[in-house]
């Protein structure tokens, strides 16, 4: 009885968003949102003819909230980043607030594989994960769109290559920014706890 108690305020603990949190996640989605806007009319320019160029933008849609669960290392920051890059898009995008459901989808790849672990394991290669995921379920929802069924096996392996290699370098691009905003000082300190569970207090590859 005793250890349900002692750790049931830890475990909501880890859901609860101070304001500094907050604050970090808005600037973050705004920044996100400001990205993505521009890169949303160049694929949307880029489709009809040069779809390779286009989906090449892809691992941009994860970068906001790579940054932000990187960063923060807190449930759903990712999600919540999302959702607010896609309100700041929804005046400039065209789909309206198509753009927000969107901006959603990838992040919810960015934040599943610390779902798995219920949020309480945060090495580098879990975001890897969420990239390799999205890399491969991208191409084969948006198959139609693409008309992959008229090109050639090896057009389509390379058009799959493209994708992952997007998605992944956006990711790595995201932790790169993140390292570099909590060596500045943005983020704050992790949560209590957090820290002696995470391979980045001691050294993260």
């Amino acid at each position: 009885m005793s250890g349900e108690k002692a750790g049931a305020p830890r475990s909501r603990g880890r859901f609860r968003f101070p304001t500094a949190i907050l604050l970090t996640c808005a600037a973050l989605g705004v920044a996100g949102g400001l990205l993505l806007a521009p890169a949303n009319w160049v694929s949307t320019v880029l489709f009809p003819g040069l779809p390779f160029v286009s989906v090449a933008l892809a691992g941009l849609w994860l970068l906001p909230s790579v940054i932000a669960l990187r960063l923060l290392r807190r449930p759903l920051v990712g999600l919540l980043v999302g959702l607010l890059a896609g309100l700041v898009i929804v005046p400039f995008s065209g789909y309206g607030f198509g753009s927000v459901a969107t901006n959603v989808w990838w992040a919810a790849f960015t934040e599943l594989p610390f779902l798995f672990v219920l949020w309480r394991y945060w090495g580098t290669w879990m975001h890897y994960v969420g990239a390799a995921v999205v890399g491969v379920v991208y191409p084969l929802l948006a198959w139609a769109s693409f008309n992959l069924e008229t090109m050639p096996v090896g057009v389509r392996i390379a058009f799959f290559a493209i994708t992952l290699a997007s998605c992944v370098g956006g990711t790595a691009l995201g932790i790169l920014i993140a390292d570099h905003l909590r060596r500045a000082g943005v983020g704050g300190r992790l949560p209590q706890g957090r820290a002696a569970r995470t391979p980045a207090a001691k050294t993260e590859v």
